[in-house]
């Protein structure tokens, strides 16, 4: 199981940045993917989520409105669209799913909001 990130980066505020996350090793389709977010010293939190067919979503009241989850299952790729971006936004972000009981994580992006 894999879970491969890319797209951060440093944006100013107000901008827009845009993560990817490639999955490979499961049945892709058949899953809830989300994305977690996690500050220095404070616990990972959860930024959106998306049903295995992309039908229903969900987001942090934190982010709605500014962030758009979606997923390509031809392309096993999720996809975080963040737009609006504050300085609390910045962090470092990982997609996820869980099987079972279990978590799969991938390694983590690092996104910094600053001017």
């Amino acid at each position: 199981v894999q879970l491969v990130e890319s797209g951060g980066g440093l944006v100013q505020p107000g901008g827009s940045l845009r993560l990817s996350c490639a999955a490979s090793g499961f049945t892709f389709s058949s899953y809830v993917m989300s994305w977690y977010r996690q500050a220095p010293g404070k616990e990972r939190e959860l930024v959106a989520a998306v049903t295995s067919r992309g039908s229903s979503t969900n987001y942090a009241d934190s982010v709605k409105g500014r962030f758009t989850i979606s997923r390509d299952n031809a392309k096993n790729k999720v996809y975080l669209q963040m737009n609006s971006l504050r300085r609390a936004d910045t962090d470092v972000y990982y997609c996820n799913f869980r099987h079972w009981d279990i978590d799969y994580w991938s390694q983590g992006t690092q996104v910094t909001v600053s001017s």
